[in-house]
């Protein structure tokens, strides 16, 4: 997957020397930060206590939280007639994105667990990007080819990371159970076959998101070499083909549970590496686009 800032297109790329104008205050970024946190808490309480279900509070928080993540992304993304895709910006941006998918998801299946993980991240996220200065490099005036590309890579990765999310409460659900622990985190989350129909949701929807972003990316990427590139398609597509694999195993042959969980993270830790890995040491260590 390779999201911009990070290949030639037909729009300009120019390198990031400014920051962002304060639209939005660093206060609120805090704030947004804050209501995270407390959405975290108050969802560990109920799972402590053993309380099933969702909980108004933990909702509201967390729709909070996320109403005021968006213009914090919008603040740190969008100036000076330019798209800004540095380190923390661009991460910012993608739990943004993950977590009005797990809002959205919620209305449908019993997810709220998930919130514990995500949402103490994404409050680090927020906060990484609200006080590190804008950097890393910008694109100008992108293709509607380059627009898709950009698009379908953040809700990829979006649906990835709330299926590894997922897959880590399969792999404990499952471990508790195995051990016949039938107490604790077994009483608040929902029946092991639902948890891994869920799962398997959600890779299906991040596997079709990443063909597109993957498509696309070739489509639209100029000078892979001196763009720094080959090595992020090649992690991108390997993961590609981990996802792939794991949907035919659980099609054909049934897999589920451990072989779910180990490829599924496996998946997502090569789609990381591809992008986060990369893109820290390009411009955080050696201090270039």
């Amino acid at each position: 997957m390779i999201l911009p800032g990070q290949f030639g297109t037909k729009g300009e790329i120019i390198r990031d020397q400014g920051a962002s104008p304060n639209m939005f205050p660093i206060a609120a970024s805090l704030l947004t930060a804050l209501l995270y946190m407390l959405a975290a808490v108050f969802q560990f309480r109920r799972i402590k206590r053993r309380e099933l279900g969702p909980d108004k509070i933990v909702i509201a928080l967390a729709c909070a939280a996320v109403a005021m993540h968006a213009p914090a992304v919008w603040r740190d993304t969008f100036y000076d007639d330019a798209v800004h895709f540095g380190f923390f910006a661009a991460t910012s941006m993608i739990f943004f994105i993950v977590n009005l998918g797990f809002l959205l998801a919620l209305t449908q299946r019993p997810l709220q667990n998930l919130l514990i993980l995500l949402f103490p991240i994404s409050a680090v996220a927020v906060l990484l990007a609200a006080f590190k200065p804008a950097g890393g490099v910008s694109l100008t005036d992108p293709n509607p080819g380059v627009t898709l590309h950009i698009v379908s890579s953040i809700l990829a990765y979006a649906a990835l990371t709330l299926a590894a999310a997922q897959a880590l409460l399969v792999a404990l659900l499952d471990h508790q159970l195995k051990h016949k622990h039938t107490l604790g985190v077994v009483r608040v989350l929902p029946p092991l076959q639902l948890m891994e129909s869920m799962l398997f949701e959600l890779l299906w929807a991040g596997l079709a998101l990443l063909t597109l972003s993957i498509g696309s990316g070739l489509l639209f990427v100029e000078d892979m070499f001196a763009q720094h590139l080959v090595h992020k398609t090649v992690l991108t597509i390997a993961a590609w083909g981990l996802f792939a694999v794991l949907l035919w195993g659980h099609h054909r042959l049934g897999w589920r549970s451990h072989t779910a969980v180990r490829l599924t993270l496996a998946g997502f830790a090569l789609l990381m590496l591809a992008y986060f890995g990369s893109k820290f040491v390009l411009e955080l260590v050696l201090q270039r686009p």
